[in-house]
Formats: C-alpha cells, sequence, structure tokens
C-alpha cells in the first residue's frame, strides 16, 4: 500500500463526542490525499474506570461494581447520541451493550471467584478501546467516509505475558496485511483498538504502558506504513515542560533515540519501546497536537542531517524514589547483590529509571517510580532476606522526596565540560545533587535532586544549555548596520 499513514489518536483526542468529529474529520481530510489506518485509544479515564471496576469485582463491592458499569454505558451512550442521527442510534446502541456485556460478564465472574486472573484482566481492560473504535468508525460512516471498527487481537499476535505482552513481529506482520490490505483497498479506514493483541491460539493480551502508541508503531512496521502520526493534546516534543519552563519551545525535529530517551525519563509525549518497531524501516514519527492540528508538531527521525550541539531538551519526574543498598561489611560481593536486586525488580516488573554506585564500599541505588516503589521494596526484602537478616547489608533506605531531570541530546556526545556546566548551573540555584547517573552513550545525564528544588534545577540547565525560545533579532539594527556602513564608504 503506497504512502499509507497510520495515525493514533490518544485518550484526550476521542475523549468526547466533539473530540471524536475532530479526529474523524483528519482522518477523512487525509484520506482524500492517501490511505489511512487508524488506531484509538480508549475514551480518557475510561481504562481507570474500568481497572476501578474489577477491583471492586474482586473486593465483592458489588453496589461499586454496578455504579461502574452503569458510568460505562452511560458514557458511551451520551457520545453515541451526539455522534450519530437518530436513525442510527438503535443499530448502534446495540453494538455498544454488546460489548459492554462482555466486560460485565468478566467482572461478575471476577466477583464470584474473589479475583483478577491476568488473562481476564487482559480480556476485560480492552473494551474502552473497543468502544472508541466502534464510535469513530461508526461516526466516519455516517459522514459519508467507509470506515471498518477492528480489534487488535485479530491483527497483532504477541506472546502470553499477560500485562505486558511482546509483539511477534512476523506473524503479527502476515496476520495484519492479510486482514488490514483489503479492507483498505476497498477503499475503508479501518479503525483499529490500541493497547492490545493475541497469543497465536487468540488469547486476549495488552501490551503494558504506552500500548495505544506501541499498537500504532507495530502496525506501522507491518504495513510498510509511510509515516505515523501520532496525535495527543501537545504541540509536540517540547524542550521542557511548559508548566515548569515558560520559554520551552517546540522541537522541530528529534532522533528516535532522542525522542526515547526524553519519554524515559518524563516527557509524557509517547513511550520509548513506540519507536523500536519502526527503527529497522527508518518510518518517521510526527507528534502532533490533535486541538490544534493547524500546528506542525515535532518530527522524530532516525537521524538529524546537521549537527547537534549540546542537549537539546531536558526531562523531568517528581513522582520517584531512590532506594539504597549498602553492605555492612566490605567483604560482601556488592556486584553480586546489585546483579541479584536487580533480577528481583525485573522479576517484579519494576522499571529501573536510574542507578548510581559507588566503587570502594560497593553501595548502590536505584530510582523508581512511586507506584512501584512498595513492589520494589519487598521484591528486594526477598531477595536479600538471607543478607538483611544477617547484618551483611545495612538496611533498606528509602528517600521518597527526590525528583530527576534528565538532560537530553545527541550533540551532547564527546563535549568538554558539558558535564560540569549542568552540574554548575544546578548548584548556582541552591539545589543539592543526591545522585549522578549516565549512560555510555553519553546521550544522558540524568541528576537527582530533592524534590522541592526540582523545578529550580530544571528552569536552570534548560537556560544553561541555552534551549529556550530566542527573541527573534530586531528588523532595525541590520538595517541601521547597512547605513552606517554606506556612509563610511561614501
Amino acid at each position: 500500500m503506497q504512502d499509507l499513514v497510520v495515525m493514533k489518536f490518544g485518550g484526550t483526542s476521542v475523549g468526547s463526542a466533539e473530540r471524536m468529529k475532530v479526529a474523524a474529520r483528519i482522518v477523512a481530510e487525509e484520506r482524500m490525499r492517501r490511505p489511512v489506518t487508524v488506531v484509538v485509544s480508549a475514551m480518557s479515564k475510561i481504562t481507570d474506570l474500568l481497572l476501578d471496576t474489577m477491583r471492586h469485582a474482586e473486593a465483592g463491592d458489588r453496589a461499586g461494581m454496578e455504579t461502574n458499569l452503569a458510568a460505562l454505558r452511560s458514557r458511551h451512550e451520551d457520545a453515541c447520541r451526539e455522534l450519530l442521527p437518530e436513525a442510527r442510534h438503535a443499530a448502534v446502541m446495540a453494538r455498544v451493550h454488546a460489548v459492554a456485556a462482555e466486560f460485565e460478564r468478566i467482572v461478575r465472574g471476577m466477583a464470584m471467584l474473589g479475583d483478577r486472573p491476568p488473562r481476564s484482566v487482559d480480556e476485560a481492560v480492552a473494551v474502552g478501546e473497543r468502544l472508541s473504535a466502534l464510535l469513530v468508525a461508526e461516526y466516519l460512516e455516517s459522514q459519508g467516509t467507509p470506515a471498518a471498527a477492528l480489534n487488535a487481537w485479530e491483527l497483532i499476535v504477541t506472546d502470553a505475558v499477560f500485562g505486558n505482552a511482546s509483539p511477534l513481529m512476523e506473524p503479527t506482520r502476515e496476520k495484519a496485511r492479510a486482514k488490514l490490505l483489503p479492507v483498505m483497498e476497498a477503499g475503508a479506514v479501518p479503525v483499529i483498538t490500541g493497547f492490545n493483541g493475541a497469543t497465536a491460539d487468540g488469547r486476549p493480551t495488552t501490551l503494558g504502558r504506552g500500548g495505544s502508541d506501541y499498537s500504532a508503531s507495530i502496525l506501522a512496521a507491518a504495513l510498510d506504513a509511510a509515516e505515523l502520526w501520532i496525535w495527543t493534546d501537545v504541540d509536540g516534543i517540547m524542550s521542557a515542560d511548559p508548566r515548569l519552563v515558560p520559554d520551552a519551545q517546540v522541537l522541530e525535529e528529534v532522533t528516535y533515540a532522542e525522542a526515547a530517551e526524553l519519554a524515559y525519563h518524563g516527557a509524557k509525549v509517547l513511550h520509548p519501546k513506540t519507536l523500536a518497531p519502526l527503527v529497522e524501516r527508518k518510518i518517521p514519527v510526527w507528534s502532533k497536537n490533535s486541538f490544534a492540528p493547524e500546528k506542525p508538531g515535532t518530527r522524530i527521525v532516525p537521524a538529524i542531517a546537521e549537527e547537534a550541539n549540546g542537549a537539546r531538551a531536558v526531562a523531568s519526574m517528581k513522582n520517584v524514589a531512590l532506594v539504597a543498598l549498602e553492605p555492612a561489611s566490605p567483604e560482601l560481593n556488592g556486584v553480586q547483590v546489585m546483579a541479584r536486586a536487580l533480577d528481583s525488580m525485573a522479576r517484579s516488573d519494576v522499571e529501573v529509571l536510574a542507578v548510581s554506585s559507588s566503587s570502594y564500599r560497593q553501595n548502590f541505588c536505584f530510582l523508581v517510580r512511586a507506584e512501584e516503589l512498595e513492589r520494589t521494596v519487598r521484591s528486594l526484602e526477598q531477595a536479600l532476606a538471607l543478607e538483611l537478616a544477617h547484618g551483611y547489608l545495612h538496611p533498606i533506605r528509602v528517600d521518597a522526596n527526590v525528583g530527576m531531570l534528565t538532560a537530553v541530546g545527541e550533540g551532547m556526545q564527546g563535549k568538554p565540560g558539558l558535564a560540569g556546566r549542568i552540574f554548575t548551573a544546578i548548584s548556582r540555584v541552591q539545589v543539592n545533587i543526591i545522585a549522578i547517573a549516565q549512560g555510555s552513550s553519553e546521550l544522558t545525564i540524568a541528576v537527582v535532586v530533592r524534590r522541592e528544588g526540582l523545578e529550580k534545577a530544571v528552569r536552570a540547565v534548560h537556560a544553561e544549555c541555552g534551549m529556550g525560545l530566542r527573541p527573534p533579532a530586531p528588523v532595525f539594527a541590520a538595517g541601521r548596520v547597512r547605513r552606517v556602513k554606506k556612509t563610511m564608504e561614501d
């Protein structure tokens, strides 16, 4: 399929009937120029509602479960009424109720068991995307653009790691092309659920954090798309969080590596794994704002032609915690302790954001997300129970009053003095540095500071590296120079 564009719309971009209309208009306009495939998230807050309903079911809270089920039906019924002409209400509403009934069946089973089996959770939590895809496809049809709602479990083949499945790209390529190419050749727009897939034998799975973006990139790679457009509620990838840095600017172009690092370290535009399927085929990605579609957004590419100079952006995270381990005796092999600690966190599905260590005393610390702190400590206590019980290790220390900022840029590689300038800028605003981590690629410098000093530190680094918007040069200045030069010549 020549010049295909895959468009992914996030939860806020399909969060209401009004936003679905805007998304459909964007799709319809682009389809007049070339083939389009669409991937959608659930309506904003619906995934949280589904997960909360399952928690009520597991706890045996029937009243809470019923309240949430009613809210799920009501929100999508309202959207259906706003989106579609009355003549289509009954047929589409029946399909909405059928999908909602599947979710209800699953949660009632959870209530009977008093448990949430991971396989059932994966099947249930994708209901939000299924309802969203149904409504967007129906609205496109009502406006004269042929469309078909498709469930990604018919397209994306994954392993059986429920809750955080990984795609099997070759089977996915075969299945997706067999299903989607005939739909597009017939002139219709496929509207596909994000976030989910299925095992080779048909068991529903989900792709974990950032799953909807990931779905779009998997399908873009499988279909050999010309481009992937990710529609969100921000203008693109920015040099910093504009809530912290007023003069932050939208970056016109970033590399795959820069975008992945920024996402990993807190920039809420896409998830780093989103880019992985695209690298081999070098498919460019656009990050665009569906609330301001006229703005150009940020283009994400394999490499930038012009030479980058220093850091391009600074990302920040405040909902993090620092977990420290320290041997009580130098005889304890710190490398082995670190290996076991990392293995235990991996098995508990904890994402380690940064690691810092000391060479002589062999003490080290991990930065993790605040919501994963309890799981982190529990897994470390289990893995290192013997050492802790006999005093070979000091008690695990936790510092939850921290934040992390990360300077990112391919132009940082081999730049002497850059790290020193960053540290000096932070100290200049009276913020103490707690830990430092730098990757061997020299693409990032991560700094952990006290949470109350995070915003000041971000602004200081942003200014020191010259990332902000630069005021335009006054026009009169150049003119005056030219006039002075002419007078001197005369």
